[in-house]
């Protein structure tokens, strides 16, 4: 949960940054107020992180992505919010050599991912050919249930107008975010998939860390 909220946090700080701390003229921050309520993010830290972002005494978070390779050939994506690169890329690459992976350059990787968003609304038993058709103007491309909830995904350059697109249908979006889909995944033996996981839990341990997404076919596909 420490994670999560610190994670949620710069999302906020970023958004507040870049954009205003105004949420209702700020689409980005609006997002991540949305997914700190989904989490339970309690509303004093989510004010101190909009705070953090006119605060001379704080550094500026910086979003950069890493790219590199696991053992048995797994392409990796790492995405950051850090306050000094230095460090981070030092720990990044740390954790490659380590555990026998390599760090790339950039675009080593990316092309073996799509790079799309995704929103969440209560599931309200809403006709999905409909709502489909409502948001296809929109850049909408999947729209299906999952659990409580419908899911839209679409192309990343697309997050904003899905949004805008949603809440002109008086619809609440409960959560959303970005993802890196791999079109094409690679099975592992439960022993290949140990080494890479060894890999992914020093990453996702990494405070700078906000996303991690990789190739690697789980056992359940």
């Amino acid at each position: 949960m420490a994670k999560t909220f610190t994670r949620i946090g710069k999302e906020i700080t970023i958004a507040a940054k870049e954009g205003g701390s105004d949420p209702e003229a700020n689409t980005r921050l609006r997002a991540a107020i949305q997914n700190a309520k989904s989490a339970n993010m309690p509303k004093d830290n989510i004010e101190r992180a909009i705070k953090k972002a006119t605060d001379k005494d704080q550094g500026d978070y910086k979003e950069l992505v890493y790219e590199g390779y696991a053992p048995h050939g797994i392409a990796i994506i790492i995405e950051t919010a850090t306050d000094n690169p230095t460090r981070t890329v030092g720990n990044i690459r740390s954790y490659f050599n380590k555990c026998n992976g390599s760090l790339g350059t950039s675009g080593s990787v990316e092309f073996l991912f799509e790079h799309k968003c995704y929103l969440r609304i209560a599931d309200e038993g809403q006709d999905l050919e409909e709502l489909e058709l409502e948001l296809i103007d929109s850049g909408a491309e999947e729209v299906f249930r999952e659990e409580n909830e419908i899911v839209i995904y679409g192309e990343f350059s697309n997050f904003g107008n899905l949004q805008k697109a949603l809440e002109n249908l008086g619809l609440s979006i409960a959560s959303s975010g970005f993802e890196r889909i791999p079109t094409t995944t690679k099975k592992l033996s439960e022993e290949q998939i140990a080494d890479v996981e060894k890999l992914l839990e020093r990453i996702e341990e990494d405070d700078d860390v906000q996303n991690v997404f990789h190739t690697m076919e789980s056992l359940t596909e």
